[in-house]
């Protein structure tokens, strides 16, 4: 399954920029931003 990860902006939350990824390139993105207090957006990615 794909996801989009979309990377939040601090001040007011809104979409920088975004990605299609797999689940495991998913968690490590999620572990990355935990570990620097990042906010991401992830839904999975509708089918094409």
């Amino acid at each position: 399954m794909r996801f989009e990860i979309l990377r939040l902006d601090d001040a007011q939350g809104a979409a920088t920029d975004s990605l299609i990824a797999d689940a495991e390139t998913v968690r490590e993105f999620v572990e990355a931003a935990a570990r620097t207090g990042e906010r991401l957006y992830i839904r999975p990615c509708k089918a094409v």
